[in-house]
């Protein structure tokens, strides 16, 4: 295992708040001297069946805690998911079903392992415990927390004095959360800046428990492509590590230069030094900065869809964008209409957008091309007969053959 201070230098990395760095260090000279390894967890409600890189900066630093021979936790909170995190939100959250909760979190499972080693992962749900809770320790745990602490925190702060509802059973999200990291035992937990309240209700109740506190370090929220803003699907800012190779290649080489590096401590496996020389590099024109991108883009890339597929990806983004050319692998969609259909009907069934209404907005963005014809008509029909090469915005490219 790695010396004590190696193992910070590590841990530290890209961190908002340690609470506390003096607690952190007795937890792992514990660790060294009694050969147990910290218990360390982050949760993570699946709420949506994608995962996308701002979720993996929690994930990445659960890697290093892996790497260092701890023992990583995923939780997976699938009775917290049902109520639904209030944090950052102006209005309740609708409550997933049961079922919508399990599809989410198998995906979630396979997602995951594109940074966490399976085999030393231990991936855990919430429901093992909290579906053990009677009524008589529900409100146990009610009695723990006051009304005027819970409405401390900002969102329910900014809801009560605006008159917004919050629902009883909002209150006990972070208490919840707060008590898996009893029923974990956990010696750390991992959350984003915006999870403080949560994060530290898990050291209230272990106290309470007469367990040790668990130690609190909170990542920051990574920005989207835009640099300003949280990466967020509803933005529309975000790289889904469920994207095309050509997606990801493409999205990461279109962020700023000074967010690169952001990523590269967020998100790279490269060590400090490593990526301090190619800031240097840079600083002294040795690199230029898209040689340093390309490389990021090429590690992330691989990362979720191995290495071949990365170079393949920037063989591609150099043929579409600096030649003006198709990528070599255009994926195939066969319709079998005989009738003509709706170009956002088309586009969606070939998976070249997620609904309709985005094949429309992308459409009257004139971000669509058929055989190298812009379409700006949202309600244009297209013939059912031979085959037609769509591109949709820069890099999404399909080839749709009527075969009826």
């Amino acid at each position: 295992m790695a010396s004590i201070e190696e193992q910070l230098e590590l841990i530290e990395r890209g961190v908002v708040e340690c609470i506390s760095r003096d607690e952190l260090v007795k937890k792992l000279k514990k660790s060294e001297e009694t050969g147990v390894p910290l218990t360390v967890k982050a949760g993570f409600d699946p709420t949506a069946p994608d995962l996308h890189l701002g979720h993996t900066v929690l994930l990445q630093k659960l890697k290093h805690f892996q790497d260092l021979g701890h023992n990583v936790q995923f939780l997976i909170g699938d009775f917290t998911g049902m109520i639904g995190d209030p944090t950052g939100k102006s209005d309740t959250r609708k409550a997933l079903t049961a079922e919508q909760v399990a599809a989410n979190a198998e995906t979630y499972k396979t997602q995951v392992f594109k940074i966490l080693d399976p085999i030393k992962t231990k991936i855990v749900f919430n429901s093992s415990w909290c579906n053990k809770l009677t009524s008589t320790d529900m409100i146990k745990l009610a009695s723990e927390l006051t009304v005027a602490r819970m409405l401390e925190r900002d969102d329910f702060k900014k809801r009560f004095e605006t008159g917004k509802p919050i629902f009883i059973h909002e209150f006990m999200y972070p208490l919840l959360q707060g008590y898996d990291s009893v029923a974990m035992h956990a010696d750390v937990e991992l959350g984003g800046t915006d999870q403080l309240f949560n994060l530290l209700m898990g050291r209230d109740l272990q106290r309470s428990r007469g367990q040790a506190p668990q130690v609190v370090i909170t990542m920051p929220l990574l920005e989207g492509l835009d640099g300003v803003n949280k990466m967020s699907k509803s933005l529309g800012n975000y790289i889904g590590i469920t994207d095309s190779p050509d997606n990801i290649y493409g999205k990461v080489l279109s962020i700023s230069d000074d967010l690169m590096f952001r990523y590269f401590s967020l998100l790279s496996d490269l060590s400090t030094d490593e990526i301090e020389a190619l800031r240097s590099k840079i600083a002294d024109g040795v690199l230029h900065p898209k040689i340093v991108k390309q490389q990021l883009a090429r590690e992330l890339t691989a990362r979720y869809h191995g290495q071949e597929a990365a170079l393949t990806a920037e063989h591609n983004f150099e043929t579409v964008f600096k030649k003006g050319g198709i990528p070599d692998d255009v994926p195939e969609f066969i319709s079998k209409t005989t009738e003509p259909v709706a170009l956002p009907n088309l586009l969606a069934d070939a998976g070249l957008v997620k609904s309709t209404s985005e094949a429309r907005r992308m459409i009257k963005q004139s971000a669509v091309s058929i055989d190298g014809e812009k379409i700006t008509d949202g309600n244009a029909l297209i013939d059912a007969s031979g085959e037609i090469l769509i591109k949709v915005g820069k890099r999404r490219f399909c080839k749709v053959i009527f075969s009826a």
